[in-house]
């Protein structure tokens, strides 16, 4: 019932292909000034996790997950905070273990799957609010729809939830981002990966060596490495397995809508599961020919990126 079968989003015709799509949005949106106030808090494991808020007093609050090596700072997530900010809805972007540029006291970092801090920020933030909802990025998307299949039962408050270009299968992902043309994408990312696990090597010399950091060459070495061990799975075959968000869709009770571009080059073909979407009780798909990773720019200059449009709608639907 809630495959949505056809999509309102129209692509600038000069963005003509997925990775224009990703990558001119990626590099040169503007950001906008907004009065973020930041705030430290100490997890169970006394370790750290930094928020940054936009508050009017509003009674609803939405809470949005970056994206992998992404911050709360990111345009793409200023561009949200300011969609529900300017509707007058609180707003909370949030920075995963080790994105907020200062490297995170414990061994472990984060993962797709870590919803420990998701639930650590959602049990912090919510107190004060009457309604919750979600929206996440990527692998921010992934960890946000494995939280609700986990945990959305115990959480009234939670009301709505919105994810978009969501990797829901992991290992198939990895497969993509790390082939052909896609591969730029991939060295990217591993970059800053490394450079986070140097940095932590100085600190926990004997868990981590940056000896292995020659061998990694792709994305799939490092989560069995680094990723894996280090957030006690086996490799990163079963970090992929456990954490994919694909298995954990049919489990979500609350509204949820799941926006993947068809041209995403980061996304396989099981992100797209449109048997699941045909059957699913509460999570809507919707599947855009168009669009690329984290992309849906508008058509004009002016006018406010589809994805946020379409977040607001769904989170402000009696649907």
């Amino acid at each position: 019932m809630p495959l949505l079968k056809s999509s309102s989003y129209q692509n600038p015709k000069w963005l003509f292909n997925g990775h224009l799509q990703t990558i001119i949005p990626g590099i040169f949106r503007k950001s906008i000034a907004l009065p973020f106030e930041r705030e430290r808090i100490t997890t169970e494991d006394d370790d750290f996790i930094d928020l940054d808020w936009l508050r009017c007093g509003s009674k609803k609050l939405v809470i949005i997950s970056h994206g992998l090596e992404g911050n709360s700072r990111r345009p793409y997530m200023i561009g949200m905070a300011h969609q529900f900010f300017k509707n007058n809805f609180d707003v909370l972007n949030w920075n995963f273990r080790g994105c907020s540029e200062e490297i995170n006291k414990k061994l472990i970092f984060y993962h797709s799957g870590a919803t420990y801090d998701l639930k650590a920020v959602i049990d912090h933030a919510s107190i004060g609010y009457d309604e919750i909802y979600l929206i996440g990025f990527s692998l921010g998307g992934n960890l946000t729809l494995k939280f609700l299949g986990e945990s959305d039962q115990l959480y009234p408050k939670l009301k709505r939830a919105v994810t978009i270009s969501v990797p829901l299968h992991l290992e198939s992902s990895c497969e993509k981002i790390s082939a052909g043309e896609n591969i730029v994408y991939a060295r990217r990312f591993l970059k800053t990966l490394k450079e986070k696990i140097t940095q932590k090597s100085f600190v926990f010399p004997d868990q981590l060596s940056p000896e292995k950091l020659r061998k990694i060459k792709t994305l799939k070495d490092f989560d069995d490495v680094f990723t894996g061990p280090i957030h006690g799975f086996k490799d990163a075959l079963d970090y992929y397995e456990q954490n994919s968000s694909l298995y954990f869709i049919e489990k979500i009770s609350i509204p949820t809508l799941i926006l993947n571009a068809q041209n995403d080059p980061f996304l396989s073909s099981k992100c797209f599961p449109i048997s699941l979407g045909n059957s699913s009780q509460s999570t809507w798909m919707e599947f855009p020919r168009y669009g690329g990773h984290v992309g849906f720019s508008p058509r004009k200059p002016e006018e406010v990126y589809w994805s946020e449009q379409r977040a607001f709608e769904f989170i402000t639907s009696d649907q």
